[in-house]
């Protein structure tokens, strides 16, 4: 893996929700970025091995949410609760699937987790491609994060620090924070599926 993959195959795994199969991967994220040296992420390995299994499951919960700026899954900043979300979910399980890229029954294909290991092991320039087309989103989480000091911001730091930086992306992030994500009700599960809020599903697909 080159660098930037690195930081997204890692970063990937530290936005799993913190279960034993997390603090089980632990050690192998904590190795890979010792050997590739980023400081930032490895001391989010740190944060999350003193707190513990309960303790950062609650933060993360209390972290990523529904509201307007703190879901990790990225179509809601682009389309949020709307018909036309559903097409964009599709769309992006095509882009899998022209691939060989094959998900987890009930995972997401918009969960910030998946598009980064995706760019990470899977195809490079589409994954780069999704990431570039949700950057808005993922700076207006970058900047939630920020905002309420969380642990979690080193990894969105990281996950930015490999992408090409954008002011069109941080004006388009401004005016997402001041709108807020599109609001038209068509009754769905908040995120669609069947993975509960704050709890995405292990990141364990075929390849």
């Amino acid at each position: 893996m080159n660098d930037n993959a690195v930081i997204r195959q890692a970063a990937a795994m530290l936005l799993c929700y913190p279960d034993a199969a997390f603090y089980e991967r632990l050690p192998l994220i904590e190795k890979a970025l010792a050997e590739s040296g980023h400081p930032a992420l490895q001391a989010f390995c740190e944060h999350a091995r003193s707190a513990g299994e309960l303790d950062l499951g609650a933060e993360y919960v209390r972290t990523f949410d529904l509201k307007r700026r703190r879901a990790l899954h990225l179509t809601y900043y682009t389309d949020g609760d709307t018909r036309r979300r559903g097409h964009a979910l599709a769309r992006i399980k095509e882009i899998y699937a022209a691939c060989g890229w094959r998900l987890d029954p009930g995972e997401l294909p918009d969960h910030l987790a998946v598009v980064l290991e995706f760019a990470a092991r899977g195809d490079a320039a589409q994954g780069l491609r999704l990431l570039r087309a949700f950057q808005p989103g993922i700076e207006l989480l970058r900047a939630a994060l920020h905002e309420s000091r969380s642990a979690y911001a080193a990894v969105l730091d990281a996950v930015a620090a490999t992408l090409p930086p954008s002011d069109e992306a941080r004006r388009e992030a401004a005016r997402m924070a001041a709108a807020g994500p599109p609001a038209e009700d068509v009754g769905l599960d908040p995120y669609g599926g069947t993975v509960p809020l704050g709890m995405p599903m292990a990141m364990g697909a075929k390849r």
